[in-house]
């Protein structure tokens, strides 16, 4: 216990020494899905992935440029250079060859399933016997090895629909021209007190307990060199320790909730 308090304090006391030298300015772009980013009532962006980039920035004395795009768009600008940093992203072997990923939250996949399919389908193997359900993704999206793996096999039958982005996802699902949507509790959870789309689906955990997805800012390696990553790194590491990163989760999402998904 001691050694973790004495770890602690070094991690904080770095996090704060950091704080002191401005780390420039930054480009970072982030994609509108759920409660991690989306408008508010007065039609300002707003969310978990905003507020948390907000108290990076002022902690460590940044000056980070915002802009809105899809995810494809994101990752183009990422591996071409024209991004220092995006949001909410997991981690891939792939993606490690050009960026750091510094996490913040531990997220699980679902699949949302229109009422109106068959009661019958209860699990992935009755979801791809049944050949008339297809279901929605967002482009450049990973599920996970469970679901990317059952995705490529009904990618294979045609069952796929990809969609840029998580307003033209839930287009397509509130139309039916998809019978299901993948999505993550952040992204469904707001559905809930969504009049139009409340009541019109069930939320299907099929995903193994134990494969959470962890997620974070993700940082060019182009842009951003290993001693900035490490200073994000313990910028996040304090806002956890001092139960920001919990208050801020609380803003968007209810509290049960917020606290698993900083549960990693």
């Amino acid at each position: 216990m001691l050694v973790r308090l004495i770890l602690c304090s070094a991690l904080l006391g770095l996090g704060g020494a950091a704080a002191a030298e401005n780390c420039g300015h930054l480009r970072s772009a982030f994609y509108e899905y759920g409660a991690f980013y989306y408008k508010a009532a007065d039609g300002s962006w707003t969310g978990i992935d905003k507020d948390v980039v907000d108290e990076v920035a002022r902690r460590m004395g940044c000056v980070i440029e915002a802009s809105t795009d899809s995810r494809v768009r994101i990752w183009a600008g990422l591996t071409g250079g024209s991004l220092d940093m995006s949001v909410s992203a997991m981690a891939t072997p792939d993606r490690e060859k050009f960026a750091r990923v510094v996490p913040y939250i531990a997220e699980r996949n679902y699949v949302l399933l229109h009422k109106d399919v068959n009661a019958s389908v209860r699990s992935m193997d009755d979801f791809l016997a049944d050949p008339s359900i297809k279901i929605g993704v967002i482009k450049s999206f990973r599920h996970g090895k469970v679901y990317d793996a059952w995705l490529d096999r009904l990618r294979a039958q045609g069952r796929v629909y990809e969609a840029p982005d998580y307003p033209a996802l839930l287009r397509l699902f509130k139309v039916g021209r998809v019978q299901a949507m993948m999505a993550l509790s952040v992204g469904w959870y707001p559905l809930v007190k969504h009049q139009q789309v409340a009541g019109s689906y069930r939320v299907m955990d099929w995903s193994p307990q134990k494969e959470a997805l962890v997620g974070g800012l993700i940082l060019s390696r182009q842009r951003v060199d290993a001693a900035m990553a490490a200073r994000f790194s313990q910028t996040i590491h304090a806002m956890r320790e001092d139960g920001t990163l919990k208050r801020i989760f609380e803003r968007h999402l209810d509290p049960e909730l917020a606290a698993r998904l900083i549960n990693f």
